[in-house]
């Protein structure tokens, strides 16, 4: 038989499947997964079981008429016939009808999970560790080529050239992923304690390719990890179980190194600017002392000691003068109510009295007081200013015009 070119041998193939009739008009059943849409509106993914996949167009006008929640995860019929790209040489089904069924093997392990998890405690948030603000040691457990440990180095590079960098190269997809994994977390810990945090995750991939990360294995080694764990799996809009796990949740790889380690040279600009105003305080503290010591100079001290002995005498010279003043003030006021209480006094004198003609009666060593006090044949004794005279009452007249 005659050799054959690759085109000519795809264009047979392509022959042979569109003249069976069986695949002319198929219908699939399985879960969908790796679900991306062309800037032409056609969309492509594949139906997967537990064993095997499929690949799979749908035509935009198809696309359109579906129901909204065709995405990884859901569980679909899909009928179509099977065609073969001849470019590319591989077969794909080519859509007309697509049913959704249900939630679909993985969506529904994932929330099996999950629920699991959340009921054992492993994503409570009192558990988990704060990230540090300076770590010197970063890991990265990831895979060791592709764009996520290579954005991740930039960054952290760029941002910080004092932390070290150690990489644990790993498997992040396929059956054996989730163990080598879970073996790089705990290896971190066991012979490098002193690292300060961890980043684990890998770049974007269909749901079946990040799968790794919601296995047990990996739940519990990020749990367990005493080194606080970031989970930086696929893009925003990937979510697993290791992302509930972890002590914190970036969108991306290149999220987890922005999150992991400060700018240094905004670090060293701070410090530096806290350095100048120290040392402008410093500096203009220093001079304030000089100018107290130089004060403090012998001849400047006698001076200042002398003008400060004048300022007292000056004080204690006015404080004397107030105090003469207000004295003499209060002297002279006592002096006047003295003089005004002393001539009342005197205007009362009972002799000043009796020297203008008065005698006060005693009668039996008492004042009279009144003309009621006195009865006939009575002795009385009239005292004058200048001597006193005994007397008997003849008559008595209880009136004011005894007289």
């Amino acid at each position: 038989m005659n050799p054959v070119s690759v085109s000519r041998l795809n264009s047979y193939i392509r022959r042979i499947l569109s003249s069976n009739p069986v695949l002319a008009n198929v219908s699939v059943i399985g879960e969908i997964s790796n679900f991306k849409r062309h800037g032409s509106g056609h969309v492509y993914f594949s139906l997967r079981d537990a064993d095997a996949k499929v690949n799979c167009f749908l035509p935009s006008g198809v696309y359109a008429s579906l129901p909204m929640g065709i995405a990884d995860g859901r569980e679909v019929t899909a009928t179509g016939r099977i065609d073969i790209y001849e470019r590319g040489g591989t077969y794909s089904l080519y859509i007309r009808e697509l049913e959704l069924v249900g939630e679909g093997g993985l969506a529904a392990a994932f929330e099996k999970q999950k629920k699991r998890f959340l009921s054992e405690g492993l994503f409570d948030v009192a558990a988990k560790k704060p990230l540090p603000s300076f770590p010197r040691a970063i890991a990265l457990v990831t895979s060791p080529t592709g764009a996520a440990v290579e954005d991740m180095l930039k960054i952290i590079t760029a941002k910080n050239d004092v932390v070290d960098i150690f990489i644990y190269p790993t498997l992040v997809q396929g059956p054996e992923a989730a163990g080598l994994i879970a073996e790089g977390i705990s290896y971190v810990n066991e012979r490098y304690p002193g690292t300060d945090v961890m980043i684990v995750g890998r770049g974007g991939g269909s749901a079946e390719e990040l799968w790794a990360f919601n296995e047990e294995e990996v739940a519990r080694a990020i749990f367990a990890s005493k080194i606080p764990v970031i989970s930086a799996v696929g893009h925003e809009t990937d979510v697993t179980i290791a992302d509930f796990v972890a002590d914190a949740r970036a969108e991306t790889p290149s999220a987890a190194a922005e999150m992991a380690v400060p700018d240094i040279m905004s670090v060293r600009e701070s410090m530096d600017r806290a350095f100048h105003t120290v040392s402008e305080g410093l500096f203009a503290t220093l001079a304030y002392l000089r100018l107290r010591m130089d004060s403090c100079a012998m001849p400047r001290l006698g001076e200042m000691l002398c003008d400060r002995i004048g300022m007292r005498e000056a004080s204690l010279a006015g404080a004397f003068a107030s105090l003469g003043a207000s004295t003499g003030a209060a002297i002279r006021d006592r002096t006047a109510v003295a003089g005004a209480a002393y001539a009342r006094l005197c205007a009362s004198d009972p002799v000043r009295i009796m020297s203008q003609g008065y005698a006060a009666l005693v009668k039996d060593g008492r004042s009279v007081r009144s003309a009621s006090e006195l009865n006939e044949g009575d002795t009385v004794t009239a005292r004058l200013a200048d001597g006193a005279a005994l007397m008997t009452v003849d008559a008595v007249r209880k009136d004011s015009k005894a007289i």
